[in-house]
């Protein structure tokens, strides 16, 4: 998939302009490093691309943990939105991911997350 089809995918699926889905794509991808370990984050990157890889950079290899509130709360700040149009948009760049990459990478990723999370990002 290309940087091109990911982004019209993820405005198409959240029915947002496609400078709406680049800033909700990479603040996702951004808050998603940030749960994730860094070494899970550049696998997921690898799939990914070119241009959304800079989003799954992280410092360091530890992951934070933290809820699905601060999650959205962390999206919505960094995409400029509030959390309400965040979650509501959220789940097109999930789904766009599913997409994207390959199953067992996602059920990498699916097994750092919390329940909660797991469930509304898409991931059983």
């Amino acid at each position: 998939m290309t940087y091109d089809e990911f982004i019209r995918s993820v405005a198409d699926g959240a029915g947002i302009s496609q400078a709406e889905a680049e800033r909700l794509t990479a603040a996702t991808l951004r808050t998603l490093a940030e749960r994730i370990t860094g070494g899970e984050a550049d696998d997921l990157a690898a799939q990914l691309p070119e241009e959304l890889k800079p989003s799954l950079t992280k410092p360091g290899e530890e992951a934070e943990r933290f809820d699905v509130d601060v999650f959205v709360a962390r999206v919505a700040e960094r995409a400029g939105t509030d959390p309400d149009q965040a979650l509501a948009h959220m789940g097109a760049v999930f789904a766009t991911l599913r997409e994207a990459v390959s199953p067992g990478e996602l059920d990498d990723v699916a097994a750092q997350l919390p329940d909660g999370l797991r469930d509304l990002l898409g991931f059983h």
